[in-house]
């Protein structure tokens, strides 16, 4: 039973994190997306709901993921250089 409740309790911490992260998506959003592969939800354990949670926010982090001042540098940096950085990986290829 204290399994069964670590589960619960993990849940709605999820729940409560994408909440924070997405103030303007209501609950059931969040779940119904989460769990649409699994189409009927009357035998889907907590764990695999939890499963359905963590992997459903993980997609959330990766869409609403932000790049940073520097990073979106260096990325352009290395966009201008790509011509160079071939170069290289052919030369590294004939030896």
């Amino acid at each position: 039973m204290k399994k069964q409740a670590q589960l619960y309790t993990r849940i709605l911490t999820v729940l409560r994190e994408l909440h924070k992260q997405h103030p303007t998506f209501n609950i059931g959003r969040h779940i119904s997306t989460a769990l649409d592969e699994y189409g009927d939800l009357w035998n889907v354990s907590d764990k695999e709901f939890l499963h359905a949670l963590n992997k459903y926010k993980i997609e959330q982090d990766l869409v609403t993921y932000q790049a940073t001042d520097e990073e979106l540098k260096k990325i352009i940096e290395d966009g201008l250089h790509l011509s160079k950085m071939f170069a290289e990986e052919e030369e590294e290829e004939e030896y």
